[in-house]
């Protein structure tokens, strides 16, 4: 039932839906049209210009951490969520925003920060017609990379972050206990990620990566209306709720 209800708060969640539905109520009611109007192009301007979300972003995602800080891994546990399931011929990986996740650990592995890697993830539709693995999916372009196949174990229960956490620590408890793990994800996402590991007891350092923001500075475009922002604007709403969410329902 949480999951279900997670995905329709995804929907509702969304900034485009908000101006949709002020836009419906404008042509509805003629008497609070100009409110309804003047609300719309407020909140529209406020979403398409970068320059307050990216400074949100900045605020939200966790900081990189330089390869000269850090230290030698015995398990990286890498999250899924960036492949494309609905996408034919089924013949190959379709990665989306988020191949960092993939690319960075790779690098970790080939310079001996990592030796052995764990990906967690099974599917994250509600409805899986193509019995869409992700972890699977990633486990192949590690392969390709040149990942030796005795190094890489699969989590492939989980739905969410909070039972990648929970399968997780009972994987990393059977099979690698009191090692040194690093926990790689999206910067936007390390914080709800690594609180649900943490509430399940897991010790890890964290390996934020797929950034969505650059290097603060500012820019003429910062000001100019962009659709980025508005993507930029649902990732980080999501995010945040999602964040919240996890902290009534005790997950975090």
């Amino acid at each position: 039932m949480f999951f279900f209800l997670s995905k329709t708060l995804d929907f509702l969640l969304s900034p485009l839906i908000w101006l949709f539905i002020l836009a419906i109520l404008a042509l509805i009611f003629k008497k609070k049209r100009k409110v309804l109007l003047v609300t719309f192009f407020s909140l529209f301007t406020i979403l398409t210009t970068p320059l307050l979300i990216q400074w949100l972003f900045i605020k939200w995602e966790r900081a990189p951490v330089p390869l000269k800080e850090l230290e030698d891994y015995d398990v990286a546990i890498v999250l899924t969520g960036i492949t494309r399931a609905y996408k034919s011929p089924h013949d190959r990986v379709y990665i989306e925003k988020g191949a960092d996740r993939v690319l960075h650990t790779l690098q970790l592995y080939k310079t001996g920060k990592i030796k052995k890697i764990v990906i967690s993830g099974g599917s994250g539709l509600l409805i899986n017609k193509n019995k869409d693995v992700e972890s699977e999916n990633l486990k192949k372009i590690f392969l390709l990379g040149g990942v030796n196949e005795a190094d890489l174990f699969l989590e492939d229960k989980s739905r969410n972050t909070h039972e990648n956490a929970v399968f997780t620590a009972q994987l990393l408890k059977e099979k690698f206990p009191g090692q040194k793990y690093l926990l790689v994800t999206s910067a936007f996402h390390m914080r709800r990620a690594e609180a649900c590991f943490r509430k399940e007891k897991v010790s890890f350092d964290i390996y934020p990566a797929d950034f969505y923001t650059d290097d603060p500075d500012f820019y003429y475009k910062d000001i100019i209306p962009s659709p980025r922002a508005l993507v930029l604007w649902e990732i980080l709403t999501r995010e945040v709720s999602g964040f919240v969410v996890y902290k009534l329902a005790g997950y975090i």
